[in-house]
């Protein structure tokens, strides 16, 4: 089991930027696909952006495409989330996740997941 910790949320206003940071314990995130999901109230979880283990292939929801970039830094076992752009639409808690099969759009297929972190966009 990895355990994951989401930073980096906040309040920011529309047109706005912000990088969130999913911090992995316990196993090397070397091991898994990483995605980031996002859920509102009222609202069914969504993938937001997901990478594989290496880094090289990405997902992104066709909602942020252009305008969110995940990235990952093996060496430092954590995953970054940069959005840009970010509309009111976006505001929801934003969860980090593991997988071992890349199957960006079946959440239920990611074994681990941490807490979660707000983002609120004000218009």
């Amino acid at each position: 089991q990895v355990q994951l910790v989401e930073s980096g949320g906040g309040l920011v206003q529309a047109g706005g930027s912000l990088r969130l940071s999913c911090a992995a314990s316990g196993r090397t995130i070397s091991d898994y696909h990483m995605g980031w999901f996002r859920q509102a109230p009222g609202k069914e979880r969504a993938a937001v952006a997901v990478i594989n283990r290496v880094g090289d292939f990405t997902y992104y929801a066709d909602s942020v495409k252009g305008r969110f970039t995940v990235s990952r830094d093996n060496a430092k076992n954590t995953v970054y989330l940069q959005m840009n752009s970010l509309k009111p639409e976006d505001t929801a808690v934003y969860l980090c996740a593991a997988s071992s099969v890349f199957l960006p759009d079946l959440d239920r297929t990611f074994h681990d997941w941490g807490q979660g972190t707000q983002v609120t966009v004000s218009s």
